[in-house]
């Protein structure tokens, strides 16, 4: 019977050395991509990008009040509204409606929606920009267009004793630029522009 050189008796046992050369490089492997790789990504990312690794928290008076990447609701009509979420704003539940195009409750839904926000800023259906009308696929995009926050304007305006131009301004000191001048499109942070727009002298 063959007996393969590095076991003692056949296919019954490893030889030690063997056994251990498959130990070590397992630990090493743990090691060296489960602890080391993952605390060397966390360093340099403290290092950094210390705002953005730490989850680009937006603060006011000294507390924590959202973050900059995470889209909320606002109830009232002294602030912008963001995107609709199929996902209630919520981190944990991120999530698109995932409807297709020819399913008939979608085509109700954003029907609906559209007509809403027609009506609560006083424009025209057409008018309404599709980012208002539609969920985006995590549910929590933090960002509306600059037009997006224009049909905005004459609502916070009224709700505040603001002039619209004030308003205006202040939309155009928050709209961000395409990501190094290429990528994407101009866009606002809703968190953001209604934080500033709670500190815009006037308000009420």
């Amino acid at each position: 019977m063959y007996t393969h050189p590095l076991t003692p008796s056949g296919d019954r046992f490893l030889a030690p050395g063997l056994l251990r050369g498959a130990t070590s490089l397992a630990l090493l492997t743990l090691a060296g991509c489960g602890f080391l790789y993952s605390l060397a990504g966390v360093g340099l990312g403290q290092a950094l990008f210390p705002e953005a690794a730490n989850g680009s928290l937006v603060q006011r008076g000294g507390q924590v009040v959202g973050s900059a990447l995470v889209a909320q609701g606002f109830a009232s009509d002294r602030y912008f509204q963001p995107r609709p979420s199929a996902a209630a704003y919520d981190t944990m539940a991120m999530a698109g409606s995932n409807q297709a195009r020819t399913n008939p409750d979608l085509r109700q839904r954003l029907a609906d929606t559209r007509a809403a926000v027609a009506q609560r800023d006083g424009v025209a259906p057409t008018e309404v920009p599709g980012e208002l009308v539609t969920q985006s696929g995590s549910g929590i995009d933090p960002h509306i267009s600059p037009r997006g926050a224009a049909i905005q304007l004459n609502r916070i305006a009224s709700a505040r004793d603001l002039h619209p131009d004030a308003v205006a301004a202040l939309v155009a000191r928050h709209t961000e630029p395409p990501q190094f001048g290429l990528f994407g499109q101009p866009r606002v942070n809703v968190l953001q522009l209604n934080l500033a727009l709670d500190q815009l002298p006037g308000t009420r």
